[in-house]
């Protein structure tokens, strides 16, 4: 049977007719996926011989089996239907030419919210798309329909429908038929476009504008104000402020009222940072093409025109902000705001940008930010801190405080200052040490403590406690499962568990899991399950708005269903990642893990857990050499005397020497009772250790353990009863106890 009398059969309106279409419908259902694509796209007979299915007939199908609910149908033939390769640009040929259209777009609606058609839809429907922006923004097509806009009445319609489609690529040619002065019909219509096109128009009209002679000045300005949209007020504002023309600075005034009635009152530098301010924040006004992997930078030359540049959206939005602060800068150098704004961008330009790209706004021979960041000084980077800090961007927090530490003095570090929105008095590093990333909050804490302050600051008592615990807890990893079955809970936390991570109590919600979390350090992951998109909205709002979760990354398995509208809104988002519910083991593991990696650097690994543990120590004693009186060291001794016992070689040196300049007996005690319980070396290095808190502070042994310190000053080891020894005599014991080990008796005499 063949396709064509297939279809017939199953739509026809004449009752035998739909018995057969349903008993063949039927049939296909008990056939395998193989029987099924054979009997519903057979191969096609030439006269050349045999060869598969068109390209028509294979999209048809897949049309057609999507709309009858036969999915495992549709899916086969779409897989064979992509795996033909095709250029987005024919494939959009393919779809027009088979006058399905309309029926394309509504199938391929509707196999997004299934689960096993979902990707093998959503790759046609970017193949479609990005052929008709292939079309649409290609210079030969978009010179056509220029020169169609002073042709027939219909031709003029499609002519700028099409243009508006191309939307910024078609700025430039419109530009230049905007100035045409031989053709004045042209200039209307083109102006018109322009217009049409609206916000995606502005910023390569406002470039144009600012390094264009005075009538272009006046033309665009006038253009700019009938689009009205606001950030073509920087450039309106700087253009009534450098030019000596009388028309041009009137035009560019009427196009500012035109807009925004007030913003004549702003400065021109402020104009700037407002609109570099909603490049950082990647507002949706300012993001010409949201989920595309290019947007366009603007650049004018009078003699070469406006010209535009690809540049990776990643970090699009880096290179407009510090484009916007430095213009602003050099108007107002003194503005710490632009400052700020540009070295936050470039820092997350950084951090953004792909590995070997070759970025066109930032050259590779140029320093790199790290280097801009350290020249700036503490000021600015406080206030770049502040941003990170308000948008729980945990990278560039850490990257704020590693710039922080090289050059800040004590009082720089803490001191409060005009950080924020509206110059809010803030302390960003101390503000980091609550920051719901463990990396951020050893970083800040390091910074303060080896800047010795010597003068106190809110916040002052958490500095030494987070060191101390990044000495014990710096690798542990901690998640947290929302779930209300106790199976799914239990299946995932072993996936996890095997991970490395330590896995919370089981809640149903963020308020259940509000006990467990505040009871470690920070949440490294939160994994939710089954959330439909009402509850996850609700979930995300209630996480960001914690002050223990608000950075922490979110994983959510959901249902079949729920899996297509959720990916889709979540889909730009770096903290979060959605994946089935049913997807295997391995996949949850390597979720989790990228997901991890991409909102905060992935969890902490050993070496990086020892280097924390390393610098925490170091700063440590050095506070407690200098007897620190903001920072004093006492109040790690808890965790301290923890770390002891459960570490080895170098660490337990190094913690044992910190606690060897705590003045407490626990401190003292837990060096003996560590030392009884080793042996060799590392005994006679905590020995050493309980002998110099001895002479600082005297003896606070226990009777129990003085008895075990003459004990071992009699061992066969020399090391072992000559480090006895010295402790014995660094204890300051009465003669009695001394004796047995004079007369090399066991017993004093009475």
């Amino acid at each position: 049977m063949t396709r064509s009398s297939y279809r017939s059969r199953y739509r026809t309106g004449t009752q035998s007719g739909l018995l057969a279409g349903l008993l063949l419908a039927a049939s296909a259902f008990a056939m395998s996926d193989a029987d099924a694509r054979q009997a519903v796209a057979p191969e096609v007979k030439t006269d050349q011989g045999v060869k598969a299915s068109s390209d028509t007939d294979l999209l048809k199908d897949f049309i057609h089996f999507t709309r009858i609910a036969r999915y495992d149908v549709a899916a086969s033939v779409g897989r064979e239907l992509l795996s033909r390769n095709m250029q987005p640009r024919d494939f959009v040929k393919l779809v027009d030419a088979t006058g399905e259209g309309a029926r394309f777009d509504e199938t391929v609606g509707r196999a997004m919210r299934v689960a096993g058609l979902e990707p093998l839809a959503g790759a046609m429907y970017k193949m479609y798309e990005t052929g008709r922006l292939e079309a649409a923004r290609d210079p030969k097509e978009i010179a056509e329909n220029i020169a169609k806009l002073t042709g027939t009445v219909q031709g003029r319609i499609r002519a700028s429908a099409r243009l508006k489609a191309a939307g910024e690529y078609a700025v430039p040619q419109l530009l230049t038929a905007l100035m045409d002065r031989d053709n004045s019909a042209l200039r209307s219509e083109a102006q018109r476009v322009l217009v049409d096109i609206g916000s995606q128009a502005v910023i390569p009209l406002s470039t144009a504008m600012v390094g264009a002679d005075p009538a272009m000045q006046e033309r665009l300005a006038d253009v700019l104000g009938l689009i009205g949209h606001r950030s073509a007020l920087p450039f309106l504002a700087d253009v009534n402020m450098t030019s000596g023309n009388q028309n041009v600075q009137t035009a560019a005034q009427r196009a500012m009222t035109r807009i925004d009635s007030g913003s004549n009152g702003a400065s021109v530098a402020e104009l700037y940072i407002q609109l570099a301010n909603r490049y950082y924040s990647q507002t949706r006004d300012v993001t010409s093409f949201p989920g595309e992997e290019f947007q366009l930078l603007w650049s004018f030359q009078p003699a070469a025109g406006l010209t535009m540049t690809g540049i990776r959206s990643s970090v699009f939005h880096e290179a407009m902000a510090m484009r916007l602060a430095e213009r602003a800068l050099e108007i107002d150098a003194s503005s710490q705001e632009a400052l700020t704004i540009w070295l936050a961008s470039n820092l997350r330009r950084e951090i953004q940008q792909p590995q070997g790209y070759d970025n066109p706004a930032y050259p590779s021979d140029r320093r790199d930010a790290m280097y801009f960041a350290v020249t700036a000084g503490a000021g600015p980077m406080q206030g770049v801190l502040a941003r990170a800090i308000d948008a729980k961007d945990t990278l560039l927090a850490r990257k704020s405080i590693a710039a922080i530490e090289q050059t800040a003095g004590s009082k720089a570090l803490t001191d409060s200052g005009a950080y924020g929105t509206a110059g809010a008095t803030r302390q960003p590093l101390v503000e980091a040490l609550s920051y719901p990333n463990r990396r951020v909050q050893y970083e800040s804490a390091l910074a303060i403590g080896s800047s010795q302050p010597g003068a106190g600051f809110s916040g002052s008592d958490r500095v030494v406690p987070t060191m101390a615990a990044a000495v014990r807890d710096a690798s542990s990893k901690f998640a947290a499962i929302l779930a209300r079955d106790a199976e799914q809970y239990q299946a995932i936390r072993k996936i996890l568990e095997a991970d490395g991570y330590v896995v919370l109590s089981r809640g149903s919600s963020m308020a259940e899991l509000e006990g467990p979390i505040a009871e470690v350090p920070a949440v490294d992951l939160i994994v939710a399950l089954d959330p439909n998109p009402t509850e996850f909205a609700e979930l995300i709002t209630t996480v960001r708005g914690t002050s223990r979760t608000a950075a922490t990354p979110i994983l959510a398995l959901t249902i079949a269903e729920a899996y297509p509208d959720l990916r889709r809104r979540y889909e730009t988002e770096t903290s979060v990642a959605i994946r089935p519910l049913a997807i295997p083991a391995e996949a949850v593991s390597k979720s989790a893990s990228d997901l991890v990696l991409a909102a905060s650097g992935g969890p902490i690994g050993s070496d990086e857990a020892k280097d924390y543990a390393v610098r925490s120590l170091r700063t440590l004693r050095d506070l407690a050499l200098t007897r620190n009186a903001i920072l004093p060291v006492e109040e790690s001794v808890l965790p301290l005397i923890k770390s002891l016992g459960e570490t080895t070689g170098s660490t337990r040196q190094d913690v044992a020497e910190v606690l060897s300049f705590v003045p407490q007996q626990r401190a003292q005690v837990a060096l003996m009772d560590t030392a009884i319980a080793t042996s060799g070396a590392e005994r006679v290095m905590l020995i050493n250790k309980v002998s110099t808190s001895a002479k600082r502070f005297g003896n606070l042994l226990e009777e129990r353990q003085i008895r075990r310190v003459l004990e071992l000053a009699r061992s066969t080891d020399p090391a072992e009863s000559t480090a006895a020894a010295a402790l014995a005599g660094s204890l300051n014991l009465p003669n009695a106890d001394l004796l047995p080990l004079i007369l090399g008796s066991q017993t004093a005499s009475k």
